[in-house]
C-alpha cells in the first residue's frame, strides 16, 4: 500500500509558490486571526505561519482575548478586513460563543476570505464557479489526489461525512472534476456496503479509527480527514490505517496526510489562492491588453504611458485575486469609456 504523505505534496506547491510570488510586484500578505489561547489554534497559528513564510510568502497574526466581546471583536474584524495591505484573511474557529460567527461569516471580503466561509464563496463552490475560494481542508483533498496522479474523471467518490466544513464542499469539487460522488452519513444505510463501490474514499466524519477494511474496495484509494485522539492520547484519523493493508491501494496517515496539505493551501500558497493570483495577474494583463486595442487613446489620457503599471503605482498595489481583477477592470473599463466618449466629443 501506497503511503500518500503529505510533506510530498507541500513541497510541490512550495515550488510552485515561488515561481508564482517571483512574478508578483508585491509579496501576497496573510492575516491570521486569533481569538483566545485555545492550545489547538496557537499550534496550528504556528504551524501554518512556519509553513506559509517558508514559502516565501508575508503572514501577520492578530490575536485578540478570548473574552472580548462581540461588539469589539467586530469592530477590529472590519479594520482587518478593510486593510488593503491584507491579501487574505484567515479565521481560526470556532470563536468564542459571544461572538456572532455567522454574522463574520457575511461581513467577510470574499477575495480575501481564504477558508471560504463567506456564503458568496460557498455558493460558488456548490455552482461550480471557480472564482470562488473552497474551504481549504476540502481544497486539500482534492489537491492530494491530483499530486499524486490519482484520475478522478469518471471514478467513483464515496465522501463520508456531510458537513459544511468538509463533506458537501468536498463533494462539490469532487463533482468538479467529473467524478461520481455518493456522500454518506450517519443514517446511510449499509455503509460499509456503500463504500466498498467507490474507487476513492474520503473519510470525514469525525470517528476515531471508524473506517476499517470492510468499508474499503480491494485498491480503492483511501483519503483520511479526520483529526481524533484514540484511548491512548495518540493522534489519530477516521480511519484504521493498519487495517488497509491489503486492501487499498493508497492511504493518507494521520498525521502527516492531508492535515500538511491543509497548511498549505489556507493561505496564499494553494493551487487556488495563489494559483488563481498567477491566472488573475494574466487575466489582468490580457484584458488590459484588449482595452489598450480598443480604446488607445483613452487608455492612454486615463492611466497614462503604462496602463498595466496604473495599479502599481501611486501606492496602489496590483491586484492579487480574481475578484479583486474583475472590480478593477469594471473601474478601468468604465474610465476608459467615459474618456473614450470625451474623445470622440472633442
Amino acid at each position: 500500500m501506497k503511503i500518500l504523505k503529505g510533506a510530498e505534496v507541500s513541497a510541490k506547491i512550495k515550488e510552485e509558490v515561488a515561481q508564482i510570488a517571483a512574478g508578483l510586484q508585491e509579496v501576497p500578505k496573510l492575516a491570521i486571526i486569533r481569538v483566545g489561547e485555545n492550545p489547538d489554534d496557537i499550534s496550528y497559528e504556528k504551524g501554518a505561519t512556519k509553513k506559509l513564510t517558508s514559502f516565501g510568502l508575508e503572514v501577520e497574526s492578530k490575536v485578540f482575548p478570548g473574552d472580548i466581546s462581540d461588539e469589539a471583536f467586530k469592530r477590529e474584524f472590519v479594520a482587518i478586513n478593510a486593510d488593503a495591505s491584507v491579501d487574505g484573511i484567515l479565521m481560526l474557529r470556532p470563536l468564542p460563543k459571544q461572538i456572532n460567527e455567522q454574522d463574520i461569516e457575511k461581513m467577510i471580503d470574499p477575495a480575501k476570505d481564504l477558508d471560504g466561509i463567506s456564503p458568496v464563496n460557498i455558493a460558488k463552490v456548490f455552482s461550480g464557479d471557480t472564482s470562488g475560494f473552497a474551504p481549504c481542508t476540502a481544497e486539500a483533498v482534492v489537491c492530494m489526489l491530483k499530486m499524486n496522479d490519482i484520475a478522478l474523471s469518471g471514478k467513483r467518490v464515496a465522501v463520508v461525512g456531510r458537513s459544511m466544513v468538509v463533506g458537501r464542499p468536498l463533494s462539490m469539487l469532487l463533482l468538479h472534476e467529473n467524478a461520481t460522488v455518493t456522500i454518506c452519513h450517519s443514517r446511510t444505510a449499509n455503509l460499509p456496503e456503500v463504500c466498498r463501490e467507490a474507487d476513492i474514499l474520503a473519510a470525514c466524519v469525525g470517528k476515531a479509527a471508524m473506517i476499517n477494511h470492510t468499508y474499503v474496495k480491494k485498491d480503492a484509494v483511501v483519503i483520511d480527514v479526520g483529526i481524533n485522539v484514540d484511548e491512548n492520547g495518540k493522534l489519530c484519523g477516521d480511519v484504521d490505517f493498519a487495517d488497509l493493508e491489503g486492501t487499498a491501494s493508497a492511504a493518507t496517515p494521520v498525521p502527516g496526510g492531508v492535515g500538511g496539505v491543509t497548511t498549505a493551501v489556507t493561505g496564499p500558497g494553494s493551487a487556488n489562492v495563489l494559483g488563481g493570483s498567477f491566472v488573475a495577474m494574466k487575466l489582468y494583463g490580457d484584458c488590459i491588453d484588449d482595452m489598450i486595442l480598443k480604446y488607445p487613446a483613452a487608455m492612454k489620457c486615463a492611466f497614462g504611458e503604462n496602463p498595466k503599471g496604473a495599479y502599481g503605482q501611486n501606492g496602489r498595489k496590483a491586484p492579487v485575486t480574481r475578484m479583486a481583477v474583475a472590480a478593477q477592470l469594471r473601474e478601468m473599463l468604465f474610465k476608459a469609456q467615459r474618456y473614450a466618449k470625451e474623445v470622440e466629443a472633442a
